[in-house]
């Protein structure tokens, strides 16, 4: 399946339904669900509910707004004259003629000239008959406007596997800084037992409570093998396709989570290893911010 942008635009002009032509237009942007806006000629109201199921098939989030325009220059006239008002005025001008004995034939330019004999209006619609060729076009509008998706979403989803390779390459990083930071860390703690052996009223509960202390502190392997394994969930949903946004964004707060915890656990690291594996983590929460703009434009 296809990694699709929530945000697009495709259009269709030319469009002969009913005798009449028709051009087409539907463009999104970014929406938690789907909000779908038809707009439509007046008189084709009934094409609303048709095009509104087309669009709800082939669209799952953005704020979707497909309009229905009736072009002017397709509109055709129905010309008819009034029989029975030519009549009289022909009838008129012979009674005219023969009282001033005049001796000349009517003008029949010229009658059809006079006010009200003469009346044109549009052809009637026949909806009936536009419903199927219009639908069909929606379609292939549609078509379209997901195929411009498709174009941006690969785009967008070859930019996500590039911080997902950033986002594993840090983690692996982090997890060799580690081995230092709690050897570093367990120097720090032997001195701090030493002092606190050498003084008066040391118990063993509180060296106890001391190394405990240390091991949840500088202890971050849980935290990046669950973020490994998040980016590698990420990468497998973005290859599967589909309607992404949410999972990938839940995903992306998971690792925003163990990323927070990898800094808040190494913040008190000194040394060299310490600032560096400090210094991942905010990267990684870069890369993770970067990723969720990403996101937000996916489907």
């Amino acid at each position: 399946m296809r990694v699709l942008s929530m945000t697009g635009f495709a259009s269709l002009s030319g469009v002969v339904a009913g005798g009449r032509t028709l051009t087409l237009m539907v463009k999104s942007v970014n929406h938690r669900h789907l909000d779908l806006q038809v707009r439509v000629p007046m008189g084709l109201d009934s094409l609303e509910p048709g095009m509104r199921r087309a669009v709800r098939a082939a669209v799952r989030r953005g704020h979707v707004e497909l309009t229905c325009v009736l072009e002017k220059e397709s509109q055709t006239l129905a010309v008819e004259w009034n029989e029975g008002l030519v009549a009289a005025h022909l009838a008129a001008f012979r009674r005219a003629a023969e009282r001033f004995a005049v001796k000349q034939e009517p003008d029949l330019n010229g009658i059809l000239r006079m006010p009200g004999v003469m009346s044109s209006s549009s052809v009637a619609m026949d909806v009936g008959e536009m419903e199927a060729p219009a639908l069909a076009a929606v379609e292939q509008l549609l078509e379209r406007f997901n195929a411009a998706r498709a174009v941006e979403g690969a785009s967008l989803a070859d930019e996500l596997r590039a911080g997902m390779e950033r986002l594993e390459a840090l983690t692996a990083e982090a997890r060799e800084l580690r081995v230092g930071v709690a050897a570093a860390e367990f120097a720090k703690l032997k001195g701090r037992l030493r002092a606190l052996l050498e003084g008066e009223g040391i118990s063993e509960e509180r060296m106890l409570a001391e190394a405990a202390l240390l091991a949840t502190r500088s202890d971050v392997e849980e935290e990046l093998i669950r973020f490994r394994t998040h980016v590698e969930r990420f990468r497998e949903l973005l290859d599967g396709g589909g309607e992404l946004g949410r999972p990938l964004d839940f995903l992306l707060q998971e690792m925003n989570r163990e990323a927070n915890t990898l800094l808040s656990k190494t913040g008190a690291s000194s040394g060299d290893g310490g600032l560096r594996l400090t210094e991942v983590g905010l990267q990684m929460k870069v890369e993770l911010e970067r990723a969720r703009e990403q996101v937000q434009n996916l489907e």
